[in-house]
């Protein structure tokens, strides 16, 4: 009789285990019932040579070289599947060091739309050496542009917005509208690939004055689009980063994340 009311005590716990895990279920989000998992830093003798060659190039200004250490752009390239002959977007170039490193690995049968907004007289200086870089005769692949407007829909394969996508909510831009915009351009099948520097799981918009996002508000932004999360990278996590301070504070040296999100076809 003990044995017997142990066994229906142990059936009717895991009965309403199994309830509380449904109704949890219910109420996720489809952000925070994705499953990708991350994938590990792609090693070396993987990258593919494109990319090695435009990393490599002695040609590369020498403030970006600096910055490469902290942005390991081999990795983040690499994984986004940049490749020759793509057409492609730098949304939020600022001084355009993401976009002459896509101009080289395009190459001359590709194209690189770098877009910036109108700067106001405080950002001047960053316009000016956009403006400046994009004069570089080895870059006549690169378009610039303001807007995704100039673009035709359907033509991009690719487009990436590398550690800007927090600055959209703290300058309270208009996100679902660029975001559509980002759908339009993209081929069916096109990846919007992201890097941001992580706050504190859970945090939502909190801590964008430390110019930090959390990484699942992001997700649920930007699948509200109508792309869905196709792959996660860890190449630029830091563990050690306890999320709490300015991004500036220790350039190179934030967790940052690396999605790539698809346009259905």
């Amino acid at each position: 009789m003990i044995r017997r009311s142990i066994g229906l005590g142990v059936v009717s716990a895991a009965i309403a285990i199994l309830a509380l895990a449904i109704s949890i279920h219910a109420q996720m989000t489809p952000a925070l019932m994705a499953t990708v998992q991350e994938s590990a830093p792609i090693p070396p003798d993987q990258i593919p040579p494109p990319i090695k060659t435009a990393v490599a190039s002695p040609d590369r200004p020498a403030d970006d070289l600096q910055l490469d250490a902290g942005r390991k752009p081999d990795q983040m390239l690499a994984f986004f599947g940049v490749a020759p002959g793509m057409k492609v977007a730098d949304i939020f170039a600022g001084g355009g060091y993401t976009t002459e490193l896509l101009s080289s690995i395009v190459g001359p049968r590709g194209t690189v739309y770098s877009q910036n907004p109108v700067f106001p007289p405080k950002y001047k200086k960053i316009g000016d050496a956009w403006e400046a870089r994009l004069k570089n005769p080895a870059l006549r692949n690169v378009v610039a542009v303001h807007t995704l407007a100039k673009i035709t829909p359907g033509s991009l394969d690719l487009v990436i917005m590398n550690m800007n996508y927090h600055d959209l909510v703290l300058l309270k831009l208009d996100r679902a509208s660029l975001n559509a915009s980002i759908m339009r351009a993209l081929k069916p099948g096109g990846f919007y690939c992201i890097v941001d520097h992580s706050a504190k799981d859970g945090s939502g918009t909190t801590n964008v004055s430390l110019h930090r996002i959390d990484e699942k508000f992001l997700i649920a932004d930007i699948e509200k689009a109508g792309f869905k999360l196709a792959a996660a990278s860890s190449a630029l996590r830091h563990p050690d980063d306890d999320r709490t301070w300015n991004v500036f504070k220790k350039r190179g040296e934030t967790d940052r994340f690396m999605l790539k999100f698809v346009k259905p076809q």
